[in-house]
């Protein structure tokens, strides 16, 4: 883990990701995976785990979310839109899920339209974990992630877990893994930096920090 102001460590598996197994807590499909994406940092938060929960129930908060963009050497808007869902139906958007819908167990959807795709993707979010001291968060495409008529992430292709646990008074850890499965399109991998970026991008939103004037990770 990185230091509290420190760049997160990144780290990559492409050629190898093929043999990766995903961790037996997050009972994701055993499946080969064509790119494997792990992000570690700590920060500081005097606060407590459902203040850090919230920022994942605040799903409209990361409308305009940026990124350093490595096709256009300039940072960029991420996510362009995103809404809470009242179940997996694109469409029926409703208010930021509350703070008492973040409990463990719970399973949520949400939709989310960013620099890439050409139409909005609904995402399933799963609270694994709430408690005081640790909680742990995950994500999957619902719907298929498009690029021009092209199908780049089929449902359930694109995956991510982040792990959040207090370490001492006031500093917390932030762990992030994210998948992209064999099933996804070539196409999507094609740019590892810009993965390394987006992850960072989601890393700062979470931990509460802007970032967009600090050297990118991948530049």
């Amino acid at each position: 883990y990185a230091m509290p102001g420190a760049a997160p460590a990144v780290l990559t598996r492409v050629k190898d990701a093929a043999r990766w197994t995903p961790p037996a807590c997050l009972h994701w499909p055993r499946s080969q995976f064509k790119l494997v994406l792990a992000l570690a940092g700590s920060f500081h938060h005097d606060g407590d785990a459902a203040s850090l929960l919230a920022r994942f129930g605040a799903v409209s908060t990361m409308r305009g979310l940026a990124y350093w963009s490595v096709t256009e050497h300039a940072w960029r808007v991420l996510i362009t839109d995103a809404a809470a869902l009242a179940g997996p139906e694109a469409g029926r958007r409703r208010a930021d899920f509350t703070a008492a819908e973040m409990k463990a167990g719970a399973e949520l959807y949400f939709e989310q339209r960013d620099n890439r795709s050409s139409d909005q993707v609904v995402y399933r979010m799963r609270v694994l974990e709430a408690k005081a001291g640790r909680i742990v968060v995950e994500t999957e495409n619902v719907s298929p992630i498009r690029a021009f008529f092209v199908t780049l992430f089929p449902p359930g292709s694109l995956r991510a877990a982040y792990f959040l646990e207090r370490r001492k008074p006031g500093t917390w850890a932030f762990y992030g893994l994210s998948s992209i499965s064999e099933e996804a399109s070539a196409l999507a991998v094609t740019s590892v930096a810009s993965h390394v970026n987006r992850a960072a991008a989601l890393y700062r939103h979470f931990i509460g920090v802007a970032g967009d004037k600090d050297p990118p990770l991948a530049p």
